[in-house]
């Protein structure tokens, strides 16, 4: 309905976080006469959604996105460039003119196409027909009328005639169990219960050569969901994004991760990653020999990351004018990154969790003290830190007030004035951080005790009020007890998180510090 999917496209842009913006290459002219859109991430719908998600009627990728915001598909240019890694290709449906129901030349394209009215495939089918190709969504339905849509079964069988000799993978994407078969062969299976997921296998396929193939899905519950799929061999693709690159006037590099990369429980056949986890923050290697190349054409990049974890880009952030960190952000992924890309929205996304530089810069996975981990208790330089995010108007801070002292025990008002200070309307993410100074114990560098999200036009000022509670300020003390102990706490307020005045944003959104001394004995909370 209308009404979702502009809740989704709002919470889409909210959750874009500008990097980097050197030299305010972005907004993007909309009169720009071709874009190219380059990257793995660029036309993925899974990459939209990330793991334990829904199934959306109408999602649009970047590449979409894109092409509707300057209205004309010959302005924009795509090439995927690469994998999203090494063993993990990019897919597609394989198209009907690569399939045939028969062995014979002059067979008729397509497969032939069994429907089963049980999940087993017994008895006689109830229907008969051929199919152009395995690419079907059903939802929570039948694909024929009088059959159970959660006891079924489809069975297409035929031939496989590869266009072009060479390695390629052969796979399906489907829900709830399917097997794909070549030339008796099994290649790939799937039996989920959960969501529908990609299985795929290498084969080496002669050029025109009819292979005998059997594609077996069988549905129990939820919706129904089958596509019969395949990464066909590449020549150079790198190659070809850096032609495509050569030809537009900016490049919009789509790179990333994916849910096939990280998650739960996964087989990751992939250097620097297992079982879902990463051994790694950099970017695939398969990806960073793309950026490397993209860039070295001297076009205008702006890089958009599309992940569910953080990423140590250093070269990018480094080389790349423009950063734009996007997420795995829905169903309206690609209406909403054109809108910040070119101007119609202004980006007021914020870091949720710290970008650090390499793995070597946090303790081994297995160290369960704090030390060293999040933005609460890391000491070092992030490549950019919790709460970062650009915009592109400018926000300044003036007048923060709050109590020179309290007893412990006592709320604490702090209020500071916030103004648009730029000739852009904007969200700014008022950030409120708390230090404690004297601590007996080992506590937080600093945390988030509150934030605030303020709408304001050009010129525009409002002030932003905050009350601390006496939580906000106490630790665990040495016997376990949670106390707010006598002592000098530092309140930071700001646009950001304090202490990172040398990252690009300096200039952008300001800090405000002031300092509350705690006074009487410690005071316990129940």
């Amino acid at each position: 309905s209308a009404p979702h999917r502009e809740l989704a496209l709002e919470a889409a842009r909210r959750s874009i976080v500008l990097l980097k913006n050197e030299g305010g290459l972005l907004p993007l002219r909309k009169d720009l006469a071709t874009v190219a859109v380059i990257g793995p991430n660029a036309d993925d719908v899974e990459t939209l959604l990330g793991n334990y998600n829904g199934t959306p009627v109408d999602p649009v990728t970047p590449l979409r996105g894109i092409r509707d915001k300057l209205g004309t598909a010959d302005r924009v240019l795509y090439a995927p460039g690469c994998d999203w890694a090494e063993n993990v290709p990019l897919l597609s449906v394989v198209p009907a003119s690569a399939l045939r129901t028969g062995p014979e030349p002059g067979s008729a394209p397509g497969l032939k196409a069994e429907y089963f009215g049980n999940r087993d495939f017994k008895g006689a089918p109830v229907l008969i027909r051929t199919d152009p190709a395995v690419d079907f969504n059903w939802w929570d339905g039948a694909p024929l009328p009088g059959i159970d849509d959660d006891d079924f079964s489809v069975r297409w069988t035929g031939r496989l005639v590869p266009p072009s000799s060479g390695a390629y993978w052969l796979g399906g994407e489907g829900f709830n169990g399917f097997q794909v078969r070549l030339e008796d062969g099994l290649v790939a299976s799937y039996n989920g219960s959960h969501q529908p997921e990609k299985r795929y296998g290498p084969v080496r396929l002669e050029a025109g050569r009819p292979y005998k193939l059997s594609v077996e899905f069988s549905h129990r519950s939820s919706d129904a969901f089958m596509r019969l799929l395949w990464a066909v061999p590449a020549t150079d693709p790198v190659r070809e994004a850096v032609e495509t690159a050569g030809r537009a006037d900016a490049v919009v590099l789509v790179l990333g991760l994916s849910p096939r990369l990280e998650g739960e429980e996964m087989s990751v056949p992939v250097e620097g990653f297992a079982g879902g986890d990463r051994l790694s923050l950099d970017l695939p290697r398969v990806q960073e020999e793309l950026l490397g190349a993209v860039l070295a054409t001297g076009k205008p990049v702006v890089l958009v990351l599309l992940n569910g974890s953080a990423l140590a880009v250093n070269r990018a952030a480094a080389s790349v004018p423009a950063i734009v960190e996007a997420w795995y952000p829905g169903q309206a992924a690609g209406t909403a990154l054109a809108d910040i890309l070119f101007g119609d929205a202004n980006p007021s996304g914020r870091l949720p969790v710290t970008f650090y530089k390499s793995v070597a810069d946090l303790p081994p996975f297995g160290e369960y003290r704090m030390t060293g981990q999040t933005y609460r208790y890391f000491r070092g330089e992030p490549l950019f830190p919790f709460g970062h995010g650009l915009s592109y108007t400018q926000f300044e801070y003036a007048d923060l007030r709050m109590p020179a002292a309290v007893d412990a025990g006592a709320e604490i008002a702090v209020s500071v004035d916030v103004r648009n200070a730029g000739f852009r309307v904007g969200d700014e993410v008022v950030q409120l951080y708390v230090s404690d100074l004297d601590a007996s114990v080992p506590v937080p560098v600093r945390s988030l005790q509150g934030c605030r999200r303020v709408h304001l036009q050009p010129g525009e000022s409002r002030t932003v009020h905050f009350t601390l509670s006496p939580k906000a300020l106490s630790l665990v003390a040495a016997d376990g007890r949670r106390v707010v102990e006598p002592g000098l706490f530092e309140i930071a307020v700001g646009g950001k998180q304090p202490g990172f005045a040398g990252l690009a944003d300096a200039a952008t959104t300001g800090v405000l510090t002031g300092r509350v001394e705690v006074r009487s004995r410690p005071f316990r909370l129940e």
